[in-house]
């Protein structure tokens, strides 16, 4: 790593510290040549094979983004949406690959989003599977009462048996 200030190539590692919940290390460094001290960041790259094949590094305020817009209007905060982002990124980085494909993505957003608002994974569901008739929303209802039985998901409200 070259020194900002002088551009010397060598430097030592004064101190290392996890940083983002595991994703990257923050390393502070001290350059041999002027003595001054600087800051740097190592994480694992992840890239995105987007469908028009594309790639593009992952992003968590990506999928925080996408999420928001299946949250208008429920009680989902910031807090739980970086959470949830977070369970996202660590699901895909389980796979070991440096780059997945966006359709992965979609997927490990799935999961996270039921267990956090079951009207807001309906919502997302609906655009990410592309439903076209009222039966794919009764499917995947009937999905979601299969798995959590009819027992509400934190402040939710259960789902109609309409």
């Amino acid at each position: 790593m070259n020194c900002p200030y002088c551009r010397n190539a060598d430097s030592r590692v004064v101190d290392s510290r996890v940083a983002d919940d595991g994703v990257s290390i923050r390393r502070r460094r001290q350059c041999t040549a002027c003595s001054r001290r600087f800051t740097t960041t190592e994480t694992a790259s992840l890239n995105v094979l987007k469908q028009s094949g594309a790639v593009e590094p992952f992003s968590r305020n990506k999928v925080i983004n996408g999420v928001r817009k299946a949250c208008q209007g429920r009680p989902v905060t910031d807090h739980d949406l970086a959470v949830l982002a977070q369970e996202v990124e660590e699901a895909v980085r389980t796979s070991g690959a440096a780059e997945i494909p966006a359709h992965q993505v979609g997927l490990a957003i799935l999961e996270p989003l039921s267990r956090l608002d079951e009207v807001a994974y309906l919502r997302f569901a609906s655009v990410y599977h592309n439903f076209q008739s009222l039966t794919d929303f009764e499917t995947a209802i009937a999905r979601l009462r299969d798995r959590r039985g009819k027992v509400p998901q934190g402040n939710q409200r259960p789902l109609s048996a309409d």
